[in-house]
């Protein structure tokens, strides 16, 4: 399920430390967003602190995706193991029907879900979840999440990634989950960093956090029980409350997993994972 792909990330001697990235992040001046006692997000309107924010970000960015180059190989192989199998054993995972989830690329180095979909794809028809990956349409924030029943469906788009072609075998366009008929329990998502209180720094790109946006959008519309939003780290990827910054955009998640274990963080997983 994974496919070589060169990334280069460019370092100098000036490149800043992981201790310097989290003293900077977590000043009082920097933050951009408070968490009321309902939980809920208030950010501020100054638009002067947004360029700060991309900043802070970028450089959070820098830092991680150095710790995950210098990450051990047999280290990461085992986490990997660890993290897909507690996915693989979680209640929430064996009761939901239906599940977006990434497709994972090493060349990134992103936590490994081949078992997972394996697991789903494998398994016999009646008991089967119902699987949506992602497929990037263009550079405008736009990725759709298309029913597949088979790792045939998958095909290499122009960046060298796994992603489902548009139409299925038999020339029919595959379902998109944004208009399913019926909703999805879990979605399984990557990021670059994660914090305990449920921040999530992905690439920059805003796929991840526009595609959450609407299908949030849609399930109130609908009616329908939110599903739960579960992202995967590695141990090196999770670090301290207050040191990823948000904007409105942002989108929390309700649930790590990493390889010690889930760390329920919304109420909606405490009541899950209890």
């Amino acid at each position: 399920m994974t496919i070589p792909w060169a990334v280069s990330l460019s370092t100098s001697r000036f490149f800043p430390t992981r201790s310097a990235i989290l003293r900077r992040q977590t000043s009082p001046c920097s933050a951009t967003a408070t968490m009321s006692t309902a939980g809920e997000q208030n950010f501020t309107s100054d638009p002067a602190h947004l360029d700060t924010i991309f900043k802070q970000k970028k450089a959070l960015r820098l830092v991680v995706k150095r710790d995950l180059k210098s990450m051990d190989p047999i280290l990461r192989s085992e986490e990997d193991e660890a993290i897909q199998r507690i996915v693989m054993e979680a209640p929430w995972f064996k009761a939901c029907k239906g599940l977006c989830a990434y497709i994972s690329c090493s060349a990134l180095r992103e936590v490994d879900t081949s078992r997972i979909l394996s697991h789903i794809l494998s398994s016999h028809s009646e008991m089967r979840k119902k699987l949506f990956v992602p497929r990037v349409e263009d550079r405008n924030r736009n990725m759709r999440m298309l029913n597949i029943s088979s790792t045939e469906d998958l095909i290499a788009n122009s960046m060298n990634i796994l992603e489902p072609a548009s139409l299925d075998a038999d020339g029919n366009e595959r379902e998109d989950v944004l208009f399913a008929n019926e909703p999805v329990d879990l979605l399984i998502l990557p990021g670059l960093a994660f914090d305990k209180a449920g921040r999530r720094l992905g690439r920059g790109g805003g796929y991840y956090d526009t595609f959450l946006s609407r299908y949030q959008e849609l399930a109130e519309k609908r009616n329908w029980k939110q599903p739960l939003k579960i992202a995967l780290s590695y141990s090196v990827q999770i670090v301290d409350e207050g040191t990823i910054p948000l904007t409105p955009n942002d989108v929390l998640v309700d649930a790590l997993v990493s390889p010690s274990g889930v760390i329920p963080i919304s109420p909606a997983a405490l009541e899950i994972c209890q």
